[in-house]
């Protein structure tokens, strides 16, 4: 009997080391992270398991990170399976539409991520996401290690971050064809990593430092991003290097 625990002891214990090495990828839209999960292979060795919401395992804990990318509802049940691994000491990086609309109707979802959209008109901060337009992402925090291990930025934008009267030219980079969502509202302290840059099609040019951030909750930490409309925005490979970073990134 003693032998047989033994041997199950270290069973489970391959299984959880196993798993920690792993990325979990929960999505609704493959394509753009198999892109992504090829990236994060490619640039750190980072191996990556995808699945629909629908199929969870029964436990997140052993996961390294867990990756959010869902357009559509996010259930009840993987809605608090996040916020709970995320709680317990896990890292949860959030990307693009994991934070829209669709998300109103969740409980927890918005208090957790200490974020609110607000429905008012736009250019009295509104939310709402504008397509079919070039992002011009920035980089708003130069000695942090997520913005800046491996990265060398191949552009120089003109942008007035939040709170400034001034011009800078920072360091970034240009996601073309692709979404942006406007006035994701703070409603909690956290740490923001970039901001974004773009013209809607009225051809008025909007700068919002809500591009990427992070933030502790209890034991654990999360990150997120907003770019990633489609795989072509994983495509590039400074983009797909932040993700790498969140992931690989000691908080």
């Amino acid at each position: 009997m003693r032998q047989y625990l033994t041997l199950l002891f270290l069973f489970f214990s391959f299984i959880i080391k196993t798993n920690s090495q792993e990325v979990l990828i929960v999505a609704d839209e493959i394509p753009a992270m198999q892109v992504l999960a090829k990236s994060l292979k490619a640039q750190e060795g980072i191996t990556s398991k995808i699945v629909f919401q629908t199929n969870l395992p029964p436990s997140l804990l052993g996961f390294r990170a867990v990756i959010v990318y869902i357009h559509k509802d996010l259930d009840s049940g993987p809605e608090k399976a996040f916020i709970q691994y995320a709680k317990n000491g896990g890292k949860l990086i959030v990307l693009h539409h994991s934070i829209s609309s669709a998300k109103r109707k969740n409980n927890e979802w918005f208090s957790f991520l200490g974020v609110d959209l607000p429905k008012k008109e736009a250019g009295e901060g509104d939310y709402k996401f504008v397509g079919n337009i070039a992002m011009e992402v920035v980089n708003l925090a130069p000695n942090h290690f997520i913005t800046t291990h491996k990265i060398t930025y191949d552009t120089q934008i003109a942008y007035i971050p939040e709170g400034q009267s001034e011009e800078s030219v920072l360091p970034g980079f240009i996601l073309q064809d692709t979404e942006a969502f406007l006035n994701h509202n703070f409603q909690t302290p956290r740490t923001v990593l970039m901001g974004f840059k773009m013209k809607d099609t009225t051809g008025k040019v909007w700068m919002q430092d809500r591009s990427a951030w992070c933030m502790p909750v209890e034991k654990g930490w999360i990150f997120y991003s907003q770019p990633g409309h489609s795989y072509t925005d994983f495509e590039n490979l400074i983009y797909a290097r932040i993700i790498a970073n969140a992931i690989i990134y000691k908080p």
